[in-house]
C-alpha cells in the first residue's frame, strides 16, 4: 500500500528495495516513487525517506536502527534527537525496540499518527487506521494561506506574490495547526505536541533567508507535503538538535495558546 503509487515504464531495471541508489543513474538518495507493493505512511517526512532510499524502498520490515540511520542521514537530525524520535515511536507503536516494523503501522490512529494533520484527512470514527492518501486541495489550501501571510506582511497584493519568493515561518506553522485543529475533534496533549514537534524539526532543518526573510522556501514544503520528496539536490547543511526543536515546538504552543486566548476573550466581550 502506498500513499501515491507509480508505474515505472516495463523497460526500467528493477528497483532494489534496500539500496538507496536509483538503477538507472547510479546515485544515491535519489527520488524514485512508490511501486505496486510498496507500503507507505501518514508521514512525509518517513515516506520521503523511503521514496529516496534512506530506508528501504518498499517500506518494509524496517528495524529502529535503520530508522534512527535514516533520520540522521536524511535530515541530518542528531544522534540524541534520532533516538528519540525512534524510540517514542516504538513506545507508542507497542513494539519493543528490536521489532521490525512496516510503514504502515504508523498509521495506528492515536499511537503515533493524529487527527488535524495537514495533507491527510482524519480517521474514520469506524476505522483503526487513518488514511494516507495526500490529499491536493489541502496542500493547495496550506500554500495558499501561507503566500496571504506574506502578502499582508510586505504590504503586496497576493497576485504579486510568486511561490518561490515566499518562505513557511514558524508563525505559518502556527496558523495553519489553529485553522486544522478547528475542524477536527480535540488533540490531546501528546498528540498536539506531536503535530507541533514534526513541524518544528523541518522548520530547523530547511531554514533559509529568502529576500530577507527566514524559513523554509514554500516550494520545498509543497514538494515534501504534496509528493513526499526532498528539494532537488539538498543535503544537510548542519545538525538539528533537540533543544532547537522543543525551543521551536515551545514558541508554537505558547503562542497558539495566545490567539486561543485572546480568541475566546473577544468572544465573550460580544
Amino acid at each position: 500500500m502506498s500513499s501515491s503509487t507509480e508505474t515505472l515504464p516495463a523497460s526500467h531495471p528493477p528497483v532494489d528495495a534496500g539500496s538507496g541508489k536509483c538503477p538507472v543513474t547510479g546515485q544515491e538518495y535519489e527520488f524514485i516513487p512508490p511501486q505496486e507493493g510498496d507500503i507507505r505512511s501518514v508521514c512525509p517526512a518517513i515516506n520521503a525517506m523511503a521514496n529516496h532510499g534512506y530506508i528501504p524502498r518498499d517500506g518494509k520490515n524496517i528495524s529502529p536502527w535503520q530508522m534512527i540511520h535514516g533520520l540522521k542521514a536524511c535530515y541530518g537530525l542528531s544522534s540524541p534527537l534520532a533516538i528519540f524520535l525512534t524510540t517514542g515511536g516504538w513506545v507508542l507503536l507497542r513494539k519493543y525496540l528490536p521489532v521490525r516494523i512496516n510503514l504502515f503501522e504508523l498509521g495506528a490512529h492515536g499511537r503515533v499518527e493524529h487527527d488535524a494533520s495537514v495533507v491527510h484527512e482524519d480517521c474514520p470514527p469506524d476505522q483503526k487506521d487513518a488514511p494516507i492518501k495526500v490529499h491536493p486541495e489541502l496542500v493547495n489550501a496550506f500554500a495558499t494561506h501561507v503566500v496571504q501571510s506574506a502578502a499582508i506582511k510586505v504590504g503586496r497584493g497576493v497576485e504579486t506574490m510568486a511561490e518561490t519568493a515566499v518562505v513557511v515561518t514558524g508563525d505559518d506553522i502556527v496558523q495553519t495547526r489553529l485553522r486544522r485543529e478547528k475542524l477536527s475533534p480535540p488533540l490531546d496533549p501528546l498528540h498536539a505536541e506531536i503535530a507541533r514537534g514534526e513541524m518544528a524539526i523541518i522548520l530547523g532543518v530547511w531554514e533559509q533567508t529568502v529576500e530577507g526573510r527566514k524559513g523554509v522556501p514554500l516550494p520545498w514544503m509543497r514538494r515534501w507535503l504534496g509528493e513526499e520528496r526532498l528539494p532537488d539536490g539538498w543535503k544537510p547543511d548542519h545538525v538539528q538538535g533537540l533543544l532547537d526543536v522543543v525551543k521551536r515546538s515551545t514558541a508554537m504552543r505558547n503562542e497558539m495558546n495566545r490567539i486561543r486566548e485572546e480568541e475566546a476573550k473577544n468572544a465573550k466581550d460580544r
